[in-house]
């Protein structure tokens, strides 16, 4: 016999569900977007208040998408040794850890930052939940929907630092928007047997030659798109050529890509994918022009 002693807590499993990548890389977007308006000249617990109270909101609302994809999540080879489908957790403690950091993120969003960034983070978790997870299942439209949630943490940063929102705000939001698209074009494209097996609807039908074009025009819309800030006068010139630079490699991979469509080639894109957004943030957030 046992002795009775309840089992501990995994708490490596609780730290697991908020998908602290992701989470830690929100937070770092939502920092870098109020330090830049700020013009450079941001104060500490701006930023810091900004990032917390995103990280907090964004863990909760990846808990709860798992908590409501757990069945689907225990087919996917991909997905399946995560803590609910695996059981480490129980769909309970899932639901009410989603619950209690989506809150308590809210809750501190608004007393450290105000309602501006506390109505953006809400509008991001309620996309998140309510138009792309349902979504997946019944349209491409789900993979367009998501990146909106997804780029949305750089218009909370900036309304953390200044209250409002500007052109500047928006042209860092299509940035982050746009990147995205290849981005999880390329992982849908590797994972397309797992999406299958679920019924995921991620890739937009028409087969390889399709989501080749789609990434492509995503890669190309980004090259301009990712120069506006220069142009808006938030940033200067060495920003201007890094971004040239890295969204000219970014459109390289996704041409590479397009024409061969393997998952080898779809792999390069998704890592190449990987580098571009942190060092676009690096140049914005070192060549900021401060006034």
């Amino acid at each position: 016999m046992g002795s009775g002693a309840p089992p501990k807590p995994d708490f490596g499993a609780y730290f697991e569900l908020t998908k602290p990548g992701i989470t830690a890389y929100v937070m770092i977007t939502a920092g870098v977007s109020a330090a830049v308006a700020a013009a450079g000249r941001p104060e500490l617990s701006t930023v810091v208040h900004a990032a917390i109270g995103t990280g907090l909101a964004t863990g909760g609302a990846l808990a709860l998408n798992q908590y409501a994809e757990r069945e689907t999540d225990a087919i996917m080879t991909r997905t399946r040794h995560r803590p609910l489908p695996s059981g480490r957790l129980g769909a309970r403690q899932g639901l009410a850890l989603g619950i209690v950091l989506l809150v308590g993120g809210l809750a501190y969003l608004w007393a450290t930052s105000g309602w501006a960034p506390t109505g953006l983070a809400a509008l991001s978790a309620l996309a998140y939940l309510a138009v792309y997870t349902p979504l997946k299942r019944h349209s491409y439209a789900a993979t367009l929907a998501g990146a909106v949630p997804g780029a949305l943490p750089v218009l909370i940063g900036w309304t953390a630092a200044t209250g409002s929102l500007a052109a500047g705000a928006f042209a860092l939001f299509a940035i982050a928007y746009l990147w995205q698209l290849p981005h999880v074009l390329g992982l849908a494209w590797m994972l397309q047997e797992d999406y299958r097996r679920v019924g995921f609807k991620l890739i937009p039908d028409g087969g390889s030659r399709e989501i080749g074009t789609h990434m492509v025009v995503a890669a190309l819309a980004l090259l301009p798109v990712s120069l506006t800030p220069t142009l808006l006068g938030i940033t200067g010139r060495w920003y201007l050529g890094g971004a040239a630079a890295a969204s000219l490699g970014l459109l390289a991979v996704a041409v590479t890509t397009a024409r061969d469509m393997s998952e080898a080639s779809a792999r390069k894109l998704f890592l190449a994918s990987l580098v571009y957004h942190p060092v676009l943030l690096a140049f914005m957030l070192f060549d900021t022009v401060r006034t």
